[in-house]
């Protein structure tokens, strides 16, 4: 079977947004930030053909929010598919409808500080992709109810959004934060208010995860590498991890294949992810 083909009105509009994003900085998630991309229109036009698509299987699987994961960078030799998610949740159009919203963080290219973001679907995989597919879990209902929850207000969705940044930041730690980090601390002030708490502690989310059983992924990255890193590119920090795991080349990070597994594991959500390509 096909793919549905991008309608003709959405490339004039595909031109337009690459014209904009041309002229504006640069923010990403889940690969390192090099050279400012040039976004071609055959580019453009294929990640909103993905959107488009999305948006059709996300209306018609009768989920109100879902943990939605994109493949921005080739993570294979890590044995990973996907390399940044973010939460897909429903929003009331005014109209009667809805519309699908992308709640995330960004790194800014080129710095070690990064933001949050709402974004529709189309914006959520307008990049140069590895992969021009989706991925994403269906949390439970009772998950679905408590993130949505979280997910529209506007103070509680960003209090634990720690501004320093690094990419491959340190699961445990509170130095920085990358983006599939902030996501699960999220989902965990969502789910254990009362564990976290008014004030909302990434360290109380941390534990709440840990006792939950989230294991992170374990990359083995060596010192030469770790070096080059660390050297060319101020979003990627290692000095918060621990010295005995570092030094044995063992980097302890969230990966959406992680929080993925977890999610099925702990029966917060789907067991299998459903696949969009």
């Amino acid at each position: 079977m096909k793919s549905p083909r991008l309608p003709r009105r959405w490339v004039g509009a595909a031109a337009m947004a690459m014209a904009v994003l041309l002229g504006a900085p640069a923010a990403h998630a889940g690969r390192p930030c090099a050279e400012p991309q040039t976004l071609t229109l055959p580019t453009v036009e294929r990640s909103l053909n993905l959107a488009v698509r999305t948006l059709q299987a996300l209306d018609a699987s009768g989920a109100k929010v879902v943990v939605l994961a994109r493949a921005g960078q080739d993570l294979s030799k890590y044995g990973l598919r996907y390399s940044h998610l973010g939460f897909a949740y429903q929003q009331a159009d005014g109209q009667g409808g809805h519309v699908w919203r992308v709640l995330h963080k960004l790194n800014q290219c080129g710095t070690a500080e990064s933001a949050i973001y709402r974004q529709g679907l189309g914006e959520f995989f307008l990049d140069d992709l590895w992969q021009y597919e989706a991925a994403w879990v269906v949390p439970t209902p009772a998950v679905q109810d408590q993130l949505l929850a979280l997910l529209r207000d506007e103070p509680r969705a960003v209090r634990l959004h720690h501004k320093p940044y690094s990419m491959v930041a340190y699961v445990w730690g509170q130095k920085y934060q990358q983006s599939n980090q902030w996501a699960i601390e999220t989902l965990a002030l969502a789910l254990a208010p009362e564990m976290v708490g008014p004030g909302g502690s990434r360290q109380q989310a941390q534990v709440w995860l840990q006792n939950q059983g989230y294991q992170p992924t374990v990359l083995n990255i060596s010192a030469l590498t770790r070096l080059g890193a660390r050297v060319s590119s101020a979003n990627v920090a290692f000095d918060d991890h621990p010295n005995e795991k570092r030094y044995s080349s063992h980097i302890e990070t969230v990966t959406v294949d992680s929080v993925f597994a977890w999610l099925g594991r702990a029966g917060l959500a789907a067991a299998a992810p459903v696949v969009l390509r």
